[in-house]
């Protein structure tokens, strides 16, 4: 949709605002090694999105491990990940254009983060007060790839999402976008400097 003009705009945040991936890696390696879980990091990128407390369940699920507490451990991820929050910097490719329309059209943040780790993140990269809302795995039953997160963001900034344009960096973000009807900008492109995103 070359002449689309979006009315909002909805960004996730882990590997799209904020380039933490390789830092929730570092914090999934850490965890896995303590409790003998296997979880190659290919696999980690390809579950992007997932809310950490549901991958540890699939995870328990798989390598028959009832000793594992998957809400227990998704804490103690989460402060092995919060450690490392002075190393995390912007996408700047993403977060220029979040720059240059803060308060002049609405926008949401949409992540599969725990509300505590993202409203930490948007604090340390100074980019909270951009976003008229911050929806989070806390704020919708069904996570990535189904549209849930997507839709409140848009219903929170009172935008239709067929008038939003979203931002993702994962094929099951990717998903969520289009099923909730949005404009989709995938920014793994723009960071490769490969063609513009795929949209809609």
């Amino acid at each position: 949709m070359p002449d689309f003009i979006p009315a909002g705009l909805i960004f996730d945040c882990d590997g799209t605002l904020a380039d933490t991936m390789p830092l929730h890696w570092r914090a999934w390696s850490e965890l896995a090694s303590r409790h003998s879980l296997h979880f190659p990091e290919t696999r980690f990128y390809g579950l992007g999105g997932v809310p950490t407390r549901d991958i540890l369940k699939l995870l328990a699920q798989e390598q028959n491990r009832p000793d594992i507490d998957p809400l227990a451990l998704a804490r103690e991820k989460e402060e092995l990940y919060l450690h490392f929050l002075p190393e995390v910097g912007p996408v700047e490719e993403v977060v220029a254009i979040a720059r240059e329309h803060r308060g002049r059209i609405p926008m949401a943040v949409a992540s599969g983060g725990s509300r505590n780790a993202i409203r930490h993140i948007l604090e340390h990269l100074d980019i909270l007060d951009w976003f008229d809302a911050v929806v989070t795995n806390e704020d919708v039953t069904l996570q990535k790839p189904a549209p849930d997160i997507f839709l409140e963001a848009a219903r929170r900034i009172r935008v239709e999402p067929t008038r939003c344009r979203a931002f993702e960096d994962t094929n099951l973000g990717m998903q969520a976008i289009r099923a909730a009807g949005m404009d989709a900008v995938d920014i793994r492109f723009m960071r490769t400097g490969l063609p513009p995103a795929a949209l809609g």
